[in-house]
């Protein structure tokens, strides 16, 4: 659904309660644009997850007004401190009075706790968290695929991986969610703008989310994934241990 028409703001149901914000970013540097999408959980205490750019704030706000009131927001968190994750978080919490900043113990430590104006929660590796029907666990993903407080979050109900900048996939029309594979489009990204850290532990860590067995993979870039998400994790792990042998 297009809630606004100059910026091409849209907001989806991805998965169950699982609600896609996805803005479309016309650029030169990426043949095709780009996208930038945060994630909005409808449950007894409802979550956003990526708050992106403070500068986007009105259009993505106005978004989530659409399916619930702002003030009603009571997690607001983001895999990495980065602008397009982090950067309006003080915005969602100067609308709702509730809301609670959350991001890995790392993060917090080296700039939340600066950054955010109310204190935050800081989450320990496998934490988990439940926002009501809804039952979450973080993750902790240090250099995957960058950013050294990096992590995610897998709702345990539905087999959702929030999974951040993981399966990065470019253009401006993308669609909410699909069935089609997705590595093709992420890798050819990749490549060229090389915004994997390399770290020696990319692979296991990959791993360790396939064994979770996500049903859908939400990415903050391109459309989110419906299908075997281990196989595409696995897929993907096979890619990158075979690049660093080379």
């Amino acid at each position: 659904m297009q809630t606004n028409a100059h910026t091409g703001t849209c907001i989806d149901e991805v998965a169950d309660g699982i609600y896609r914000i996805n803005t479309p970013l016309r650029t030169e540097g990426i043949p095709g644009g780009f996208n930038l999408s945060q994630y909005l959980i409808v449950d007894d205490e409802p979550m956003v997850f990526h708050a992106g750019w403070r500068r986007w704030f009105p259009f993505v706000s106005e978004a989530i007004s659409k399916v619930i009131p702002l003030h009603s927001i009571r997690h607001v968190g983001y895999s990495h401190f980065e602008g397009d994750e982090s950067g309006a978080v003080n915005e969602f919490l100067g609308v709702a009075p509730e809301a609670v900043p959350f991001a890995s113990y790392i993060s917090v430590m080296t700039s939340l706790t600066d950054f955010a104006v109310r204190p935050a929660r800081a989450l320990g590796d496998g934490e988990e968290f439940s926002t009501g029907k809804k039952t979450w666990q973080w993750i902790y993903t240090p250099h995957v695929p960058h950013g050294w407080d990096c992590g995610i979050l897998f709702d345990k109900t539905s087999g959702t991986l929030l999974c951040g900048d993981l399966f990065t996939q470019g253009g401006a029309d993308t669609p909410p969610v699909t069935e089609s594979e997705i590595l093709s489009a992420s890798e050819a990204l990749r490549k060229p703008l090389d915004y994997y850290a390399h770290a020696t532990n990319t692979t296991s860590i990959l791993e360790r989310l396939a064994s979770l067995n996500p049903k859908t993979l939400a990415c903050q870039h391109g459309s989110a994934y419906r299908g075997d998400g281990a196989a595409l994790l696995r897929e993907l792990a096979a890619i990158l241990e075979k690049e660093q042998r080379i």
